[in-house]
């Protein structure tokens, strides 16, 4: 997966916006759904990507894949950030961002979801 592969993947889904908001991180894209965060990377250099996770799952993929880690900035027991090194499958990227999206959008509250569900 390239960055464009991320990013199209990204905002595919429903009720996705890509920004960069943090000041202090220009460098920082981040896509949310619904105004809520669920993944964020470094546009320049791609090396590495942030996703929500299943806290209840979360160590059992860190202990599997060496190329998950705990975040620097995130709360470790809900995000991961992921490297780009090549030792995980395109597929298993996709469907880790479409978990980040499924529990973001699963915590959001009902009104916001049932917006979501009636956007095109």
């Amino acid at each position: 997966m390239n960055i464009e592969e991320y990013r199209s993947h990204c905002l595919a889904k429903k009720g996705v916006e890509e920004s960069i908001p943090f000041s202090k991180l220009p460098d920082v894209l981040v896509f949310k759904v619904m105004g809520k965060m669920f993944t964020a990377t470094d546009i320049n250099t791609f090396d590495s990507f942030s996703i929500k996770c299943h806290p209840n799952t979360i160590e059992e993929l860190r202990s599997q894949y060496e190329a998950m880690k705990e975040p620097a900035y995130f709360s470790k027991k809900h995000w991961s950030n992921v490297i780009m090194d090549g030792t995980i499958p395109d597929d298993i990227l996709y469907s880790w961002l479409d978990i980040s999206y499924d529990l973001v959008v699963a915590n959001l509250p009902k009104q916001i979801q049932q917006e979501l569900i009636l956007m095109s």
